[in-house]
């Protein structure tokens, strides 16, 4: 075994189980693991048990830090000459606006520097040191494209692959087709921001059509991060194995009388995990036996750092325990900086630039890097023109979803590497496209997923994340 096998098993195995606590729930484990999972991508069986890869796997797991509302790729990642050039003047060409009645076609340069990071030299703003300390490690995509222009949409299909609402997203589809990586944790986290929930809600970590086994677990940004898990002082020890033995009777009682209703079997999959994780979930969310240079590394000791900086670190404490998928998301419209972006901007890439990094380094550091995928980006960019021209403290922009940035790394992904590039402004994708489509076959391959063969049948039909036949692997991405 590798170090990382070693130390993500270890993790996961040790101090994990309620000892003598829940028998009936040791004796399924131990028919499990007698019969263990067989690769049935689409079967009529439902659980959470690891499924091996179809093909050969380069990522195991995966760590999304989601930026809803639009990151301004323009004052952040993607520097160009001829707005500097041309600041202030008329944008010659056509642009699609959100907000017809704030719009200007002004040209409006970044107010803030670039400078070359690395050995590779990549470009990145003052806005985002720390993500440009890591430049090396990472594949920086400057070419995105949805091509549809409301946060909601765009959202959908940079997370489902679909417009439409409430569709399976990456997580529950990585989790249908793998499973997870440990039984005492669910393999799908969503750690929420104490702010309000981005645009789509609970749309962001929902199982859609697929069994709602797959549905993301979410973890709350304050105590009680898991609502209901840990019983009241009357219930615990034995009266609450008692209950849980009765209730693991009747459930399978009913279950025998109802085969097919795969609901319910998740509802008892979930009772079953929710008593594990009273042990588990609480060690792997308290963050007392790290180091102070950890905490440190992650901006936990700053005021402005401290919440985004504790949710990354939970992410890697649970990617360590056997996640295969967590997600963690800044609030509604964060980055939706219409206007005021002079300050705004600033504020968001404080909270999140910092921590965001030392998600990357502290991954590498511990050999868990080259199996664990980071992702950070949003469902859009900005325009290169101002919105809201009525002061310098008040001029933002629009929306752009036809070129836009995001950068991954680890899992397979080159490091020191720009992929494509927008026009000459900023504005559209024009080398090297990447649409929300082939960064989901490109990650399936990653997972060795075939994106053909990953499907549920659903009203008589096989539904799959991607439904086109125009996506590919964007094997210029690939370390």
């Amino acid at each position: 075994m590798n170090k990382n096998t070693n130390r993500r098993d270890l993790l996961a195995s040790a101090g994990m189980s309620l000892a003598g606590l829940l028998a009936a729930i040791n004796l399924k484990d131990q028919r499990l693991l007698a019969n263990p999972a067989k690769p049935d991508l689409i079967g009529k069986s439902f659980n959470n048990s690891e499924k091996p890869s179809p093909k050969t796997a380069k990522a195991k797991a995966m760590i999304s830090l989601w930026m809803q509302g639009g990151p301004s790729q323009i004052d952040m990642f993607d520097p160009k000459e001829e707005l500097m050039k041309r600041d202030g003047e008329t944008f010659p060409g056509d642009i699609k606006y959100d907000n017809a009645a704030q719009a200007s076609s002004k040209i409006m340069a970044p107010p803030w520097k670039f400078r070359a990071h690395g050995e590779c030299g990549m470009e990145m703003s003052e806005l985002v040191p720390n993500m440009g300390s890591i430049a090396d490690d990472i594949t920086l995509i400057r070419s995105m494209h949805t091509g549809v222009n409301n946060h909601g949409q765009s959202i959908r299909a940079m997370n489902s692959g679909t417009t439409a609402a409430m569709h399976p997203v990456l997580g529950s589809w990585l989790t249908y087709g793998l499973g997870g990586q440990t039984s005492s944790l669910p393999p799908y986290m969503a750690l929420i921001d104490p702010g309000q929930l981005p645009v789509d809600g609970v749309g962001n970590w929902h199982n859609g059509y697929l069994p709602s086994i797959y549905q993301g677990t979410v973890i709350r940004p304050t105590e009680p991060r898991i609502l209901n898990l840990t019983p009241p002082i009357r219930l615990e020890g034995s009266p609450q194995k008692r209950l849980l033995s009765y209730l693991q009777e009747l459930n399978q009682s009913d279950l025998q009388r109802k085969p097919g209703e795969f609901d319910y079997q998740a509802r008892i999959d979930m009772y079953e995990l929710a008593a594990r994780m009273q042990t588990a979930a609480v060690e792997a969310m308290d963050l007392s036996g790290e180091t102070q240079e950890t905490k440190m590394l992650y901006g936990i000791d700053r005021p402005e750092t401290k919440d985004f900086g504790t949710r990354c670190l939970i992410a890697r404490r649970m990617i360590e325990r056997g996640v295969r998928f967590v997600q963690v998301f800044t609030q509604n419209q964060f980055w939706d900086h219409h206007g005021s972006i002079l300050k705004s901007l600033p504020n968001a890439c404080k909270k999140v630039d910092q921590p965001s990094a030392a998600l990357v380094t502290d991954l590498k550091r511990r050999g868990l890097l080259e199996e664990t995928i980071v992702h950070w980006g949003g469902e859009m960019g900005r325009l290169p023109v101002i919105q809201n021209d009525t002061g310098s403290q008040n001029v933002g922009r629009d929306h752009n979803t036809y070129g836009f940035s995001q950068w991954v790394a680890g899992g397979g992904f080159k490091g020191g590497y720009i992929h494509g590039a927008t026009d000459e402004f900023g504005h559209k994708a024009v080398e090297d496209i990447v649409n929300h489509y082939d960064y989901h076959h490109t990650l399936f391959h990653l997972f060795g997923l075939d994106p053909e063969a990953l499907y549920f049948e659903h009203n008589g039909q096989k539904r799959k994340l991607i439904e086109t036949d125009q996506s590919k692997i964007i094997t210029k991405l690939l370390a």
